[in-house]
């Protein structure tokens, strides 16, 4: 039988023990909101109205373009929500509406992947609305396995470089008569991995989900460039971003890859409870596009990438000149937009 000492010793160490599993817990914790907090970004520096101004973001259904829809429109926009499925375009409307007690919103058929669906809404856009303030290229699709478009073209290029690229150029007039103007594309710092085979556009001879979807991300930022070049002294700006990794829909199609069952497997488990602990919510993901859409300072700024709502230096390859300027010659043929002006 133990002593009353021996009893008064093992509960102390019990309790000591107690103790430093409570603390390693409390300070996991602590450690994981600071991470997230980190991971998260700034919030909008920016309180600035958008009263009578008319914002079109496509993808504006889910995801950050939801979420940036309902935070403009709070601001006073009048947002064209612009996605393929209508349905789920006028429940999301519904959605911001009770949320921002706003109902200064439309939605609209676009199917980025369709160049008729592209022109048809341009042309409908045109014949209702006299200007455009700010256009948000937001929608996108990713990491899938090979998919062509109506058009012929491999589906992440198709949707996210020459979908947006037609809509932008399209639009370019409404928008220079609304000058000052801003046009955002949404990219990724992914575009740090892409590389354009001009040889291959199209990844017919070779692909890899990952590397083109990278691909389109530095699409997007050479468009940018381009276009900026471009736009000197219209009253038009453009500027890229990078929303953070941010969980919505647009990794759906990952798992439809012909990847072995561990593959498989691991993206099905660790990888989606990663995904979810660490990655951003729509909203906070929204926040760069928001403030490049809103901010004052902003208004004069074009051609740059941005972050956390801050201007990033680019990696020398998305500064390629040349690269730009080729790109831009490619996709007009590809989208045949010099044969319809």
């Amino acid at each position: 039988m133990q002593s009353l000492e021996e009893v008064w010793r093992s509960f102390l160490e019990m309790a000591h023990s107690h103790h430093i599993l409570m603390s390693s817990v409390l300070g996991v914790g602590f450690g994981y909101i600071l991470l997230r907090q980190w991971l998260a970004g700034s919030p909008v520096r920016s309180q600035a109205r958008m009263d009578g101004k008319t914002v079109v973001i496509t993808g504006g259904n889910t995801g950050i373009g939801k979420a940036t829809a309902q935070e403009l429109m709070k601001r006073g926009a009048r947002v064209i929500i612009a996605c393929r499925d209508v349905a789920k375009g006028a429940a999301a409307l519904k959605d911001i509406h009770t949320a921002t007690r706003q109902k200064n919103g439309t939605c609209k058929l676009l199917d980025l992947s369709s160049f008729k669906s592209i022109r048809s809404f341009v042309d409908s856009f045109l014949q209702e609305e006299k200007k455009l303030d700010v256009l948000i290229n937001n929608a996108a699709v990713a990491i899938g396995p090979r998919l062509e478009s109506s058009d012929g073209y491999e589906m992440q290029f198709a949707v996210n470089h020459l979908g947006h690229f037609l809509l932008t150029n399209l639009l370019l007039d409404v928008m220079k008569k609304s000058a000052p103007s801003r046009i955002i594309n949404v990219s990724s710092k992914g575009y740090e991995l892409g590389r354009v085979n001009f040889d291959d556009i199209n990844s017919e001879k070779e692909y890899k989900a990952f590397d083109v979807y990278a691909k389109t991300k530095l699409a997007n930022v050479l468009f940018t460039r381009e276009l900026s070049n471009r736009l000197t002294g219209s009253g038009v700006t453009v500027n890229c971003l990078h929303p953070g990794v941010v969980y919505t829909e647009i990794g759906r199609n990952v798992t439809k890859i012909d990847f072995n069952w561990f593959v498989k497997f691991l993206l099905n488990t660790v990888g989606q409870a990663l995904y979810y602990l660490f990655a951003n919510t729509p909203q906070q993901g929204a926040r760069t596009t928001v403030y490049c859409a809103v901010a004052p300072e902003m208004e004069n700024v074009s051609g740059k990438f941005l972050s956390d709502s801050r201007i990033c230096d680019l990696l020398p390859h998305a500064m390629d000149a040349d690269d730009a300027e080729r790109l831009w010659h490619i996709s007009e043929e590809m989208v045949k937009l010099r044969k319809q002006e």
